[in-house]
């Protein structure tokens, strides 16, 4: 076995990241955690909202950041300089991994530190998302968590109740019942996550931890159709496992050097971390400037990861930024039909061999 995919690690995964993060749609790491790309609704009131993204730079001249991408309606819109930012844009932008928040800060306002989490279905991935947060396996980030399960079958709880601490209360109930979850406490809790292996009642049973006053809410949905209706809404957050495994899957898949790709926005756009080869006889990207490599309309080299280890530098990329070989080229997709003709940009020259 040359690669070994875990679906139930990779939406756990996934979780802690939107729990680090409480005031994003979606969270992706590159170069080894040093970027990231990040999805965040606009809310009116922010700083940079209603204002155009050429003003980022002014609000926040210490942080390079780059916005790669901006979905309004459900359809891509061109980022330029003058493109304004408006209230309830899906706004995707790239940053050095600890300047996250300060550009978060001028689309969004932020939110309090999740601490009381309340997990309906104690299935994997319940349990593993319980046990990260009570050990703090894996989390650098928080810690003092208040957790609590729901869990219909009763052999199951005291399977979950062996397994986990006596500061995890594991509850024998159904996650859809109205008076469980105001005796729990759902009006006070910071997230919802609704993890069972069934659609409909993690949709029911997040509806009604909202309507009941829970700060956020997540829910694991598996057929699209429903995702799709459900993100955004009062839901705030629809996870589909597919995606979360998707991502594992994708960088083994695609032609060149791909080191990371990532499924967005339920499987329409990807973004990709690609490693330049070649020299400039043999590769369409070294030697050139972000400016003279043609891509396709919808693709954008958002960062440029120099160096390695930890001499490693994240560089925004604009549009005299050079390229050289064995970069790491951060691309966003925002269709994923185009990734093949992206994919024949990066591929070397038979010169190259």
């Amino acid at each position: 076995v040359s690669h070994i995919i875990w679906p139930e690690q990779s939406v756990t995964d996934m979780l802690l990241r939107l729990i680090e993060f409480p005031e994003a749609l979606q969270v992706l790491d590159f170069a080894d955690g040093k970027a990231s790309l990040i999805a965040v609704r606009t809310f009116a009131g922010g700083p940079l909202v209603s204002h155009p993204i050429q003003d980022l730079r002014k609000h926040i001249p210490a942080v390079d950041t780059r916005i790669v991408a901006i979905f309004r309606n459900d359809r891509s819109i061109q980022c330029e300089g003058t493109t304004m930012i408006q209230p309830g844009d899906e706004v995707f932008f790239l940053a050095a991994s600890q300047h996250i928040r300060a550009v978060m800060r001028e689309l969004r306002r932020m939110d309090k530190p999740v601490k009381r989490v309340i997990i309906a279905g104690g299935g994997n991935i319940g349990l593993r998302l319980a046990r990260s947060l009570d050990t703090g396996e894996g989390i650098d980030w928080g810690s003092g968590f208040n957790v609590k399960i729901i869990e219909f079958n009763k052999r199951r709880c005291e399977y979950l109740a062996a397994q986990l601490s006596n500061r995890v209360l594991v509850l024998n109930g159904d996650a859809t019942d109205e008076d469980l979850l105001s005796e729990e406490g759902v009006a006070e809790c910071d997230l919802f996550a609704s993890l069972t292996n069934d659609d409909e009642n993690n949709i029911m049973s997040a509806l009604l931890a909202k309507r009941m006053g829970a700060r956020r809410t997540i829910a694991l949905i598996n057929r699209k159709s429903y995702g799709e209706l459900m993100q955004g809404g009062q839901i705030d957050i629809a996870i589909s496992p597919s995606h979360a495994t998707l991502s594992n899957l994708l960088k083994h898949v695609r032609r060149g050097d791909v080191v990371a790709a990532h499924s967005l926005r339920r499987g329409a756009a990807e973004a990709l971390e690609i490693i330049a080869h070649g020299d400039t006889k043999s590769s369409k990207v070294v030697g050139r400037r972000i400016e003279q490599i043609e891509l396709p309309k919808g693709a954008t080299i958002g960062a440029v990861i120099r160096g390695e280890g930890t001499d490693a530098r994240v560089l925004m990329a604009h549009h005299d930024t050079a390229i050289e070989a064995e970069d790491h080229l951060i691309v966003f997709v925002a269709n994923k039909r185009m990734i093949p003709r992206v994919e024949k940009v990066f591929q070397v020259g038979v010169g190259f061999f």
